[in-house]
């Protein structure tokens, strides 16, 4: 439970940053002259920052040990957050938003390791998922609470006070985690040796192009494409939108928590998750409908955040084929795939959607929305072929 508890503050922090540009983002836009473009490399660079620590944080919690790498890694978050409270051009937001996506690398990847190697096989995608579904909270702040905060103290102000409290998050995780026994056995196993004994496991391949998009289309929408839709084609304004994203963070929580236990209800990994994508790819497609109404499109945001979030589940499947000694660069694999999806679609999608600048706003969002759904849909007929792998006991 101290585990579960310290990480899970950290990880509402994570979510917040990877979240918060979708509500502030036509304000920014605005005060610092950002298009489309330069929004897009924005969260981008955040995720740049985070797939780029990666497969050193895999090789560190396999010999260093989470304690010491999750703390000092999110002291890189406090610098980005501060940096970010006190840029005044477009290069300090880009530097701010690397060091932030740097900071929050490992601390997902540190829980989930923990998870692996002290928790039962069978509950370790309900850790996982609960995890993702509590810490998705940080979605929750970076709705509604921080509309109102950024009115109140301004987008500046809100920053400031993140930094702080990723401060004292990084301080409780170094006096709180203790490490697991280091696993031995199998010798020292360098960087890139450990990285290719994983790829080496042919079960993992049809895993990897849904694992690339499953969770990057969503993310993608959240963290960025959501807030100037509901600007743009509906004329939300800022709280108003903040509500709007509020049902999808609130969905996005409360489906990875539910995805949480249904592999060992139902017997199957590989099928929640086929189901869940599906769904998903179904509401895409459904945004792209000609004239829906804000209330329908409200609820299919819903529905897709809930029904996108197999996070899970899908680690879970994965983490089944990889042994204990390689569970860290294993899981961060799998994360660089998850989170590395989507840091490819940000900029791609910001490219797209500036191409479209001349098209009404409707229209550039609904081929938006098609080409997810599209992308969702190759990766399940590749997934299709995956062995299951459903928990035991």
């Amino acid at each position: 439970m101290r585990i579960f508890l310290t990480f899970l503050v950290a990880y509402v922090l994570s979510q917040f940053y990877r979240s918060f540009l979708a509500v502030i983002a036509p304000e920014l836009a605005v005060e610092l002259s950002l298009g489309p473009q330069a929004l897009g490399n924005l969260h981008a660079l955040w995720i740049l920052g985070f797939v780029a620590t990666q497969f050193p944080v895999g090789w560190a919690l396999d010999t260093v040990g989470p304690r010491r790498t999750v703390s000092l890694q999110m002291l890189l978050a406090v610098a980005g957050a501060l940096l970010f409270a006190m840029a005044e051009s477009t290069a300090a937001l880009n530097i701010a938003m690397l060091l932030i996506g740097a900071g929050c690398g490992s601390i997902y990847m540190g829980a989930i390791y923990l998870f692996g190697r002290m928790a039962a096989p069978q509950r370790f995608a309900l850790l996982c998922s609960w995890l993702l579904g509590l810490g998705t909270a940080g979605n929750l702040l970076a709705a509604s609470p921080l509309a109102w905060v950024a009115q109140s103290i301004g987008w500046r102000g809100a920053m400031a006070w993140m930094a702080a409290a990723t401060a004292a998050s990084a301080l409780s995780v170094l006096l709180l985690i203790r490490d697991p026994v280091r696993i031995t056995a199998h010798g020292s196993r360098g960087l890139l040796e450990g990285i290719g004994d994983v790829l080496k496991i042919r079960a993992l391949w049809p895993l990897l192009p849904i694992t690339a998009v499953s969770y990057a289309v969503v993310l993608s929408e959240r963290g960025l494409w959501a807030g100037p839709f509901f600007s743009s084609v509906y004329g939300l304004d800022p709280v108003a939108r903040g509500h709007a994203l509020l049902v999808m963070a609130a969905a996005m929580s409360a489906g990875a928590m539910a995805y949480g236990p249904l592999d060992r209800l139902l017997g199957t990994r590989k099928w929640v998750v086929f189901g869940g994508v599906t769904v998903t790819a179904i509401c895409f497609a459904l945004l792209a409908l000609p004239g829906l109404p804000v209330g329908w499109a409200i609820t299919l945001m819903g529905l897709l955040g809930g029904f996108g979030m197999t996070y899970g589940v899908l680690m879970a499947h994965g983490r089944a084929f990889v042994p204990d000694h390689l569970l860290g660069r294993g899981i961060t694999l799998l994360n660089v795939l998850f989170i590395g999806g989507a840091g490819v679609l940000q900029p791609l999608s910001g490219s797209l959607m500036s191409r479209l600048q001349d098209t009404p706003p409707a229209q550039s969002h609904a081929t938006l929305h098609l080409i997810f759904a599209s992308l969702l849909v190759i990766g399940l007929v590749i997934y299709a072929f995956s062995r299951d792998n459903p928990p035991k006991g």
